[in-house]
């Protein structure tokens, strides 16, 4: 066989040199830009970024980003978005603190009504999409509204203390934060249902082709509530986080945070045209912005600044999603 031959049967095969590498530098890509960056923000910050104590706080600044990118990633998968998380977020917790503090339900079912509030905001989203026809945007804009507005109605304005099932999400497991086992496992529970699940198999379907799917049997509009429930409870853990972190549920809390999430899931190589993401990816993709804000702090960037960066950067996430969508269509 000629060397021409050869190179024909490789082609063929997707073991083209250049498709090989596109496809290695999109699977892998975000990971080695966390690493590289990594290594410029350590020698920029003169050692101080690589330390331990550095670390651990980054970890626990992403655990929240993370974990509502991980319920983002359900809808992305599926050809669709969430910018109701962060409402969601703030609204969970305040649920739970106003039931533990006025109504003086118990902690502990304090706790399972701010998740349940979760699934609930997330479903009601399912729901206007799968049935109501709206796009996905345009429900969960609403909702963005309607979840914030209730948070504020509940509280007056003010913050409300938290149960002590809630701060749980702040504290310590011996020299381990909270926070951080909050992060791996709700980063498990997302690789789970994606990879080793129906209805995750079934995301990707949907995402793929939403004709195709339901041609083939599939039911659509279940899956399409499933998909924005998960992120309803996702949002609702991430929510848990932030107001055991700050031991009381704020009124404005994880306001933009819904931008921050969507861009985590596209930089780490899912893609907003549906059928394309990982749990591990949206993982690389929230550390790759949360290092960015750590080490923007470290270098005493201005706050003004910093949300400069941030906004970049996403923009360039969803270029780079346009780039990367085009290049793999050929």
């Amino acid at each position: 066989m000629t060397t021409g031959q050869v190179g024909a049967v490789r082609r063929r095969a997707g073991q083209d040199p250049k498709t090989w590498s596109r496809r290695f530098v999109a699977n892998n890509g975000p990971l080695m830009g966390l690493v590289v960056l990594c290594v410029i923000l350590e020698f920029a910050s003169h050692h101080v970024f690589l330390t331990a104590g550095n670390l651990s706080n980054v970890l626990v600044q992403a655990s929240t980003i993370a974990v509502l990118a991980f319920g983002q990633t359900f809808v992305i998968v599926a050809a669709g978005i969430d910018l109701s998380v962060g409402s969601a977020a703030g609204l969970t917790a305040m649920v739970s603190a106003w039931m533990f503090t006025s109504a003086q339900f118990p902690a502990g079912i304090a706790l399972a009504a701010g998740l349940a509030c979760g699934v609930v905001v997330g479903a009601v989203n399912g729901l206007a999409v799968a049935w109501g026809k709206l796009p996905s945007f345009i429900a969960t804009l609403a909702m963005l509204s309607i979840a914030r507005g209730l948070t504020f109605v509940i509280s007056g304005g003010k913050p409300i203390p938290t149960p002590s099932s809630v701060s749980f999400f702040g504290s310590m497991i011996g020299p381990i934060p909270v926070p951080i086992i909050v992060l791996a496992v709700m980063g498990i529970a997302c690789a789970v249902v994606l990879n080793l699940t129906v209805i995750g198999r079934s995301m990707y379907a949907v995402g793929g082709n939403i004709e195709a799917a339901r041609l083939a049997g599939l039911p659509v509009k279940r899956i399409l509530v499933t998909v924005f429930a998960l992120s309803g409870l996702f949002a609702a853990v991430a929510g848990m986080v932030i107001a055991g972190r700050l031991q009381s549920a704020q009124p404005g809390a994880a306001t933009g945070y819904e931008l921050n999430s969507i861009a985590a899931v596209v930089i780490g190589g899912a893609s907003l045209a549906g059928g394309v993401g990982r749990a591990s990816g949206t993982l690389v993709g929230a550390l790759i912005l949360t290092v960015i804000n750590n080490g923007l702090n470290l270098l005493n960037v201005s706050a003004f600044w910093q949300q400069v960066v941030m906004g970049v950067v996403i923009a360039l996430a969803v270029f780079i999603d346009v780039i990367r969508h085009k290049g793999l269509s050929h």
